[in-house]
């Protein structure tokens, strides 16, 4: 890293919190580095008290670009200029791009998402998925599922401070797509049990799984899944969440958040660099193996 950062190398970063886990600095940097990039990608610990300063820094600093993970995606899009046509609609960004002072929000999860599907020989198309979540990375998902050709989506999430955004999530769907979207309450665990009995694909889309709930899972019981489902998590540290171990017992094909952070992350350093990551080499280095 020493014979590579100069007075040229542009900055990179990432916010959000909890953080120092993430392995997308190591991914980013190892893709420069691998591509002869000048650039450096650094995480910093940035909740939704410290974002606007932190926009404002990046900003003046003229930082090209940064990543945003929980709880910053569902926020940031008012210290923005503008936002991509799919942030906008997701309410939600986890890519900007700074051009110039000019910054835009983008939103990549959930097409990291479907291509980890993809990579993974999953085809969810045409087929009926459960989901649990309504957050920044919920809603992107969801959202690019049923773009992408998801034939029902059953979404379910507390009653919380999300429960408006997952209502308007489902209303966006059923107007805007071709899939049929319905919303339940989490704590109905009978509407969860049928939903995920007659559904292709589970995927939970929150960050219960990963610090400071980890060990718990979004399920009551193994008893919820079935041999024939696939099970799916956005957590990736731990590589194997509670609810992916259970998923595993049952004998489930099942798949953390790595993919998604791989894919999620290839677009943003195309949107920074103009370059396309050596994916096959950052799976290496980052030991993705399905």
């Amino acid at each position: 890293m020493a014979e590579r950062i100069t007075g040229h190398t542009e900055l990179i970063g990432l916010i959000a919190t909890p953080i120092r886990h993430s392995k997308s600095p190591t991914m980013h940097n190892e893709a420069f580095a691998k591509l002869g990039l000048d650039y450096a990608y650094l995480a910093f610990e940035v909740g939704n008290e410290q974002l606007e300063d932190a926009v404002k820094g990046f900003k003046a600093l003229s930082v090209r670009g940064w990543n945003v993970s929980m709880p910053n995606k569902t926020v940031i899009g008012k210290y923005l200029d503008h936002l991509s046509p799919a942030a906008e609609l997701c309410g939600a960004v986890n890519t900007v791009v700074n051009d110039h002072g000019v910054l835009t929000g983008h939103i990549t999860d959930g097409i990291g998402y479907m291509r980890a599907l993809k990579d993974n020989n999953i085809d969810v198309i045409g087929k009926k998925m459960t989901i649990v979540g309504a957050g920044g990375a919920a809603t992107a998902i969801e959202i690019q599922a049923a773009l992408d050709g998801v034939k029902e989506l059953s979404v379910f999430n507390r009653k919380d401070e999300f429960w408006e955004r997952a209502q308007q999530n489902v209303k966006n769907i059923n107007e805007k797509t071709n899939c049929k979207a319905t919303l339940y309450d989490l704590a109905n665990t009978e509407s969860l049990r049928r939903e995920i009995a007659d559904s292709y694909l589970f995927a939970n889309a929150t960050g219960v799984g990963m610090k400071p709930l980890e060990g718990q899972m979004v399920i009551p019981d193994a008893s919820f899944l079935r041999p024939e489902l696939i099970v799916t998590d956005v957590v990736y540290m731990p590589e194997k969440t509670k609810l992916l171990e259970v998923a595993e017992s049952v004998g489930c094909k099942n798949m953390n958040g790595m993919g998604m952070m791989l894919y999620q992350g290839a677009a943003a350093f195309e949107m920074w660099t103009g370059k396309e990551m050596p994916i096959e080499y950052m799976k290496e280095i980052l030991n993705i193996h399905f």
